[in-house]
């Protein structure tokens, strides 16, 4: 995983993290997928990366997927709602990099055969080098 990739994997960590309104709503928001955790909770899963830059500067575009799990039929709406706000917030310093362009690009809705369901957003950041 490269720098870009790590620095906004702890930028979406640490702003989820200080949202009180989503710490309300879930047991937990966590790197990854936690080994124990009871439903609701949301996960920062998977990070992809590729080059992207402009002329004069090294860049990465960073594809991240944040993860709402849950259980029974509330598909959780208000707490799927606040990692869409967190979203929007991004942009901004992380790290050695500078997150220029946040936005959702995909959201995915399914449930599980246990009885649970999965949202999933997948966002896409392009990353300048700092």
């Amino acid at each position: 995983m490269s720098g870009a990739e790590q620095a906004v994997r702890v930028r979406a960590l640490d702003l989820l993290s200080a949202d009180a309104e989503l710490a309300a709503l879930v047991h937990g928001i966590f790197d990854g997928t936690p080994p124990r955790a009871s439903a609701p909770y949301v996960s920062v899963a998977a990070a992809e990366g590729s080059d992207w830059g402009t002329k004069d500067r090294a860049g990465r575009e960073v594809r991240l997927t944040l993860l709402l799990a849950g259980t029974g039929s509330a598909p959780g709406d208000r707490a799927a709602g606040r990692i869409e706000a967190v979203v929007a917030s991004l942009r901004g310093a992380a790290g050695d990099w500078t997150v220029v362009g946040a936005r959702a690009i995909r959201t995915r809705f399914s449930f599980a055969r246990d009885g649970g369901w999965r949202h999933e957003v997948v966002v896409r950041c392009r990353c300048l080098a700092a």
